[in-house]
């Protein structure tokens, strides 16, 4: 146990050592004859009991009593008061300030054993719950991991149930996710945010687990039938993944269902405008668009960068949000090292 004992006389700091020493050898014991300089020591380290006179210049007991129990952490520590004062006006403003018990000069060697093991075994109570207190929130943040692991799995799961059934994404959901926390970093959303948007973003397309084989996998342009189709797949994933208490699942929910919406109104399911489409819907529409107009497909060829960018500055305020667009075009350097991280196999 850590001790602090504060009085403005040598003699009796060289007593409660003694009385103290005789209780057990184990104790640190820190005395000071300066009650400022205790209440700077007190500070920084963190005591286990504290022994203060009543009587001292500068700063009598219970002043000091009430500034150590305003420093953070230090308002549960036991605190005992020495005093020759027996006026109870006195004993009532040391409750006050916090004291926990007493000791009246001259001190009792028995009265005095007897205290310091009530105030020690009170503290001792006291690190016991701390450290209960501090596994349990160990065992809470282990099994919060694993529940957050757990989710992340079943999203790429799900992401991955989609790239089976569409030969158009593979390691374009990498590709396009990374896009999306690139627009979101730029953007300056929360931490938390951009993480989730990175994690939330490859289940923009698990809707299509919904649409027929002839119309996903079909190789030429679709008719307007099949499109008609082809356009129920958001509101088909944002059915998979509402409803959750997750906010990942929340998120991808709300990107599932928004992604194709357009900046101008002639978007689909919604034909949302502007900013009334979610911003997370507006982030991933660019990256998806982009990464699909540079990647390979069984009808089309990989476009060069220079004609996807152009194509991106055009559709500026039509399919895309301008600050969407303008965040990312600005940071290509960036754009081309995630093309070459998850670089496909085409």
């Amino acid at each position: 146990m850590q001790i602090v004992i504060i009085d403005d006389v040598e003699a009796n700091l060289l007593l409660l050592k003694h009385f103290i020493g005789q209780l057990s050898e184990s104790h640190a014991v820190e005395a000071f004859i300066d009650p400022l300089q205790a209440l700077a020591h007190c500070q920084v380290a963190v005591p286990d009991l504290v022994i203060v006179d009543y009587m001292m210049p500068e700063l009598n007991g219970i002043d000091f009593i009430q500034r150590f129990r305003a420093v953070p952490g230090r308002a549960d520590i036991p605190v005992l008061m020495v005093t020759a004062n027996d006026e109870l006006t006195v004993r009532y403003s040391a409750l006050e300030a916090g004291a926990n018990d007493f000791l009246t000069k001259p001190l009792d060697k028995i009265e005095f054993r007897a205290r310091m093991r009530n105030m020690l075994a009170l503290r001792a109570s006291q690190k016991r719950l701390e450290d209960r207190a501090s596994w349990l929130a160990e065992e809470v943040l282990k099994a919060t991991d694993e529940i957050v692991r757990r989710e992340r799995e079943t999203i790429l799961r799900l992401s991955r149930a989609a790239e089976f059934r569409d030969p158009e994404t593979g390691d374009h959901i990498q590709r396009m996710a990374h896009y999306s926390w690139m627009i979101a970093v730029r953007l300056g959303l929360p931490l938390e945010q951009q993480q989730l948007i990175l994690e939330a973003a490859p289940m923009h397309d698990v809707g299509k687990v919904g649409i027929p084989d002839h119309i996903l996998l079909k190789p030429g342009k679709l008719d307007d039938a099949e499109f008609s189709i082809m356009k129920q797949h958001p509101v088909i994933g944002h059915q998979i993944l509402s409803d959750s208490s997750s906010p990942l699942l929340q998120m991808a929910a709300v990107i599932a269902l928004s992604h194709h919406e357009k900046f101008d109104g002639s978007g689909y399911p919604l034909g949302l405008t502007g900013e009334a489409i979610p911003l997370v819907g507006r982030i991933v529409a660019v990256a998806d668009v982009f990464d699909a107009l540079t990647s390979a497909r069984p009808y089309k060829a990989a476009w060069e960068l220079d004609r996807a960018v152009s194509f991106m500055r055009e559709q500026r305020g039509l399919h895309f949000d301008p600050q969407c667009v303008d965040v990312f075009l600005d940071r290509l350097d960036e754009v081309q090292a995630v093309r070459r991280r998850f670089a496909a196999d085409h």
